[in-house]
């Protein structure tokens, strides 16, 4: 099932399988978690949300899901079998980890909080995936938001392989509100990351509206904002602009060439591209 299904990717390149198979992975850990009743307690967000549920045109790494109400005792452990399960039944070995947060993740990190439960699934070699070149040495790193920033709402979206599920999912408005802020104010110092501006561009072109009001709630959480301001959307355009004055394009079209199709899409991208663009952007309040 899995060369099938990795089929169906028209991959043309030993990057393009393992970006696949990357995804593949990642439909697989969301059925497992589905079958032992993780979405009645959790929602899926992020940008491998948007990927495979609303089509955003690139491959993304992580899996990010945000608790309905907040939860300290949470305990991921418990769903983890399942999701072993699940990739055992389709012949591939996986085994999952808690990963220890280091002081230097921990500072780049805006998303690394205490309250967040964070473990990998490490993929081991197995006779199935010969059809790649080399040793496979694959993990991906998911996450649960026990202490979420809350006033979002969720959807159910359908999940059709390894077979048909419905997964919990933050709608559009609050996944925008999410990359809103990790675009603003991911603690990264001079590092980049392209995809955020990627994922910016896709949302103001499918005209996507921004939650403003669960923005100001991550942007509070994460002392960013201070909580006795209201955020309105002129705060938020002089923010943006000040960003995009910020940062370097040549890193950021760097960092995003690995994952998407067309890397000649990027050539549009400077300061002033995103000057322009910023003004389609549409937010509710």
């Amino acid at each position: 099932m899995i060369e099938e299904w990795l089929k169906k990717y028209s991959p043309k390149t030993d990057a393009d399988c393992r970006n696949a198979l990357r995804e593949i992975m990642q439909e697989v850990a969301l059925a497992g978690l589905y079958r032992a009743n993780f979405f009645k307690e959790a929602a899926f967000y992020g940008g491998t949300a948007l990927r495979i549920f609303y089509k955003l045109p690139r491959y993304s790494e992580d899996l990010d899901f945000s608790l309905l109400a907040i939860r300290p005792s949470f305990k991921l452990e418990k769903y983890l079998g399942a999701v072993v399960l699940e990739f055992q039944s389709l012949g591939l070995n996986v085994t999952v980890k808690p990963k220890e947060k280091t002081n230097k993740t921990a500072i780049e990190s805006a998303f690394l909080k205490a309250e967040t439960s964070w473990h990998e699934i490490i993929l081991e070699k197995t006779p199935a995936l010969n059809f790649l070149k080399g040793a496979i040495s694959m993990k991906i790193k998911f996450e649960v938001d026990t202490n979420p920033p809350l006033g979002f709402i969720t959807e159910q979206k359908l999940l059709l392989k390894p077979f048909s599920c419905y997964i919990n999912c933050f709608s559009l408005p609050d996944l925008f509100a999410g990359k809103m802020h990790a675009l603003l104010f991911r603690k990264w110092k001079n590092r980049v990351k392209g995809r955020d501006w990627f994922d910016l561009e896709w949302y103001i072109k499918s005209e996507v509206k921004l939650n403003l009001k669960h923005l100001q709630e991550r942007a509070i959480q994460s002392t960013d904002w201070d909580a006795k301001k209201e955020m309105t959307e002129s705060d938020l355009r002089n923010l943006l602009k000040k960003k995009i004055k910020s940062v370097s394009f040549s890193s950021i079209k760097d960092d995003t060439k690995k994952f998407i199709p067309n890397p000649n899409e990027l050539e549009i991208w400077n300061e002033q591209y995103f000057l322009d663009l910023i003004e389609h952007l549409q937010v509710y309040e």
